[in-house]
């Protein structure tokens, strides 16, 4: 990997976990435990989109760790990298799938898988389905967010130029 490469995904990495750290300052908008607007998921759907899965796991990987440590709450790791993961496995397998046009839809999935990872992640630590009660009202956010995340993505890829001639990626 090139120098230039390696500066560029750690610049990526530092805007992911800037934008996690300013979304921890925000008030909660659901009374809802887990539920974030994802403002670091913009990097990593334009991640999914610009670079290799290999890298965009590197940026994924980092900011979680980071982002356990400097939220201070290293006991949260568990549920935001079951989240994390599953959501990326899930856009990394849509990114040969979707066209240019549908970035957005890529977002909106991985939302949904982050929060099933998550709840997932909680019913294991609590051995119990109670965590689950939740699930459909993350879901529901999750979209709403995904979609915002997914379409300032879009945005982005677009403009840097990312699509190759016929419109998919990979």
């Amino acid at each position: 990997m090139s120098t230039r490469r390696t500066v560029t995904l750690a610049v990526l990495t530092g805007l992911a976990l800037i934008l996690f750290v300013l979304e921890l300052r925000l008030p909660n908008l659901l009374p809802v435990p887990g539920f974030k607007l994802g403002l670091a998921n913009i990097v990593t759907v334009y991640a999914v989109f610009r670079f290799s899965p290999k890298e965009t796991a590197l940026i994924v990987t980092a900011r979680v760790l980071l982002g356990a440590m400097f939220s201070g709450n290293p006991s949260a790791l568990i549920y935001s990298a079951a989240g994390a993961f599953c959501c990326l496995a899930g856009m990394i397998a849509l990114r040969k799938i979707l066209p240019a046009e549908r970035i957005w839809l890529c977002s909106v999935i991985g939302a949904m898988l982050h929060n099933t990872g998550q709840t997932a992640a909680a019913c294991a630590v609590m051995r119990s389905a109670a965590p689950a009660v939740y699930l459909p009202v993350l879901l529901a956010a999750g979209m709403t967010a995904g979609l915002f995340t997914g379409l300032t993505a879009q945005f982005l890829v677009k403009r840097a130029g990312a699509g190759n001639r016929n419109g998919r990626f990979g």
